[in-house]
């Protein structure tokens, strides 16, 4: 099938000419697209600690790793309690330059220490992740009728990047948007804006696809999208958000999206 995105029409299977509602699609990464295994507890990352840890060994950095660990939290703990009033998303390297300096170590968040540390985070944080085994498909049949993006929350951009590389995604991606290479989060209307933005549609002309209630289903229905829910959890029973749509597999939703109204 061939794309067709200044004319809002396609070919159905029948060969018949059919308008389309939508001219694109973005997607969340994280618990959408890409998933974690071994992963149960996401306030407690003992594995990426040691190896955090390990790096600033390497550069002589000589802290006890207990000291590390018990000032990274709390300074980490800040860093995101103040990311969730602002919704502002600092680089990840924040963080390890404030742990670093509450140390007592003269670093900034360039500094080559940091990036050994980062890349040391990052390292982890890929083994810890595998692919929806319906994602790329499901990419691939979209990505021939609509334009698709990508808009995540992701303190460590550079991570997420090689991610979609890993696992041969960037190719189906038109635009991809990562919290913390714009200092913004979702659900703040600015992220989805860039991102739309970068693929040159409106916000009513696109469908936003994720596994969180207000960061992808609330966030990206303010600014005027439809938004699909990808159930992966129960939803609360004292739930007010109310998406246009839910899914429990990803290959349910080009189906989904080619029934909305």
């Amino acid at each position: 099938m061939r794309r067709f995105y200044s004319v809002r029409w396609t070919v159905d299977f029948r060969g018949l000419v059919v308008g389309l509602r939508f001219g694109a699609v973005l997607f969340d990464l994280f618990d959408t697209l890409v998933l974690f295994r071994e992963f149960k507890d996401r306030d407690d990352y003992p594995s990426y600690l040691v190896d955090m840890h390990r790096a600033l060994l390497s550069h002589g950095v000589n802290v006890p790793f207990e000291a590390f660990r018990d000032t990274y939290f709390v300074l980490r703990n800040d860093v995101i309690e103040r990311s969730r009033k602002t919704l502002e998303e600092p680089h990840f390297s924040l963080r390890v330059s404030l742990t670093l300096q509450k140390l007592g170590f003269n670093v900034t968040q360039q500094d080559p220490i940091v990036v050994d540390v980062i890349k040391a985070f990052s390292d982890e944080f890929k083994s810890r992740t595998y692919l929806d085994p319906e994602a790329k498909n499901v990419l691939k049949q979209l990505h021939e009728t609509y334009k698709l993006g990508l808009v995540s929350n992701f303190s460590v951009p550079e991570c997420g990047y090689e991610l979609l590389e890993q696992y041969g995604l960037k190719q189906y991606l038109d635009a991809v948007v990562i919290s913390g290479a714009v200092n913004r989060r979702k659900p703040s209307p600015e992220i989805y804006k860039i991102a739309l933005k970068a693929l040159g549609v409106e916000a009513s002309e696109t469908v936003f696809v994720g596994d969180s209630l207000t960061d992808d289903v609330q966030g990206s229905q303010n600014v005027g999208m439809t938004a699909v829910l990808l159930k992966r959890t129960p939803i609360p029973e004292d739930n007010t958000v109310k998406p246009d749509a839910i899914i429990e597999r990803l290959s349910e939703l080009p189906k989904t999206i080619a029934s909305l109204k």
